[in-house]
């Protein structure tokens, strides 16, 4: 069976003091390597990011690295919650680059209802200055991405209607259709309460590989790995029936929200996958596995 293996044991991003806008928590990033770069955009607020913390305010904000353990940052955020969508800020960015043009979804906060969470796009050319294109779909949802590429002359959005992951298609990022759910919890077991992807899906020989969460009865939070096929990619090929990764070290166990691992961001880069994902709400950590390692034994798949 498949698992990641961390970059460190210490996390790899942490709050920032001096800045009053991630001074509590930096988490749920997306994150792409481009030019020999790793960029990151990362959820932030300034007291914690859950309904216990208060009235907190989300940003996104931008940091650059060559080797994942050391970054650079803005002092300010790249999106503020300036829209009327926003206004408690916006969460979960997921980042794909198709042609020259980066996108980006995200949730989309507007508050007062903790239920007011809409799936947003915004686009860029450099990963800093971002365009905002409003709300992809009029509805309750989380946990959306796109696919790096088009198939078949359409887009492909990965979206979650609670508690299931579905998909959708669109000719031009306005109207999407043929909502499917592809993935459903499975009760009794670590995904037994919801689930939704993780970072976008990448490029495997046999389909394309997708990382997703799940949380289980006690709300603790793991990832779980599956494969769609290439062409037609509501159709799940295999699906892991352990989970790769789940909290362990202290600082993924404890924290605004304990027991939690939650990633938005995977990245084929050489030999490996890597996913960069948030420990407990609170910090930023970083695992990966090695392609040769990334197989599919029938007695450790569900599909």
């Amino acid at each position: 069976m498949m698992k990641l293996t961390r970059v460190s044991k210490e996390p790899i991003f942490k709050p920032v003091e001096k800045h009053k806008w991630e001074n509590a928590a930096v988490f749920n990033c997306a994150a792409v390597y481009e030019k020999g770069l790793f960029h990151m955009i990362y959820r932030a607020t300034d007291i914690g990011g859950n309904e216990k913390s208060g009235r907190y305010i989300n940003r996104l904000g931008y940091a650059v690295s060559k080797d994942l353990l050391n970054w650079h940052r803005l002092s300010e955020p790249v999106l503020n919650n300036s829209v009327p969508q926003e206004l408690r800020g916006p969460e979960d960015p997921r980042i794909v680059k198709i042609d020259n043009l980066f996108y980006m979804t995200y949730v989309g906060f507007a508050g007062p209802s903790f239920r007011d969470h809409k799936i947003c796009l915004a686009t860029s050319e450099d990963l800093v200055n971002w365009k905002r294109h409003g709300v992809l779909l009029n509805e309750e949802n989380k946990d959306a991405s796109l696919f790096p590429e088009k198939i078949n002359g359409e887009y492909f959005l990965l979206h979650r209607r609670k508690p299931d992951i579905w998909l959708s298609s669109s000719k031009d990022l306005k109207s999407f259709y043929n909502h499917t759910k592809i993935m459903s919890p499975i009760p009794g077991t670590w995904e037994h309460k919801k689930i939704g992807i993780a970072g976008p899906p990448v490029h495997h020989p046999k389909g394309w590989l997708l990382f997703y969460h799940a949380a289980d009865k006690a709300d603790t939070y793991r990832l779980g790995v599956a494969l769609l096929d290439y062409d037609n990619p509501r159709i799940v090929l295999a699906r892991q029936s352990v989970p790769v990764i789940e909290p362990e070290l202290d600082w993924e166990i404890n924290g605004f929200v304990p027991n939690v691992i939650f990633s938005c961001a995977t990245i084929e880069r050489e030999d490996r996958y890597l996913v960069i994902y948030a420990g407990a709400d609170t910090v930023i950590g970083a695992a990966y596995i090695k392609k040769k390692d990334v197989v599919f034994n029938k007695k450790d798949w569900l599909v």
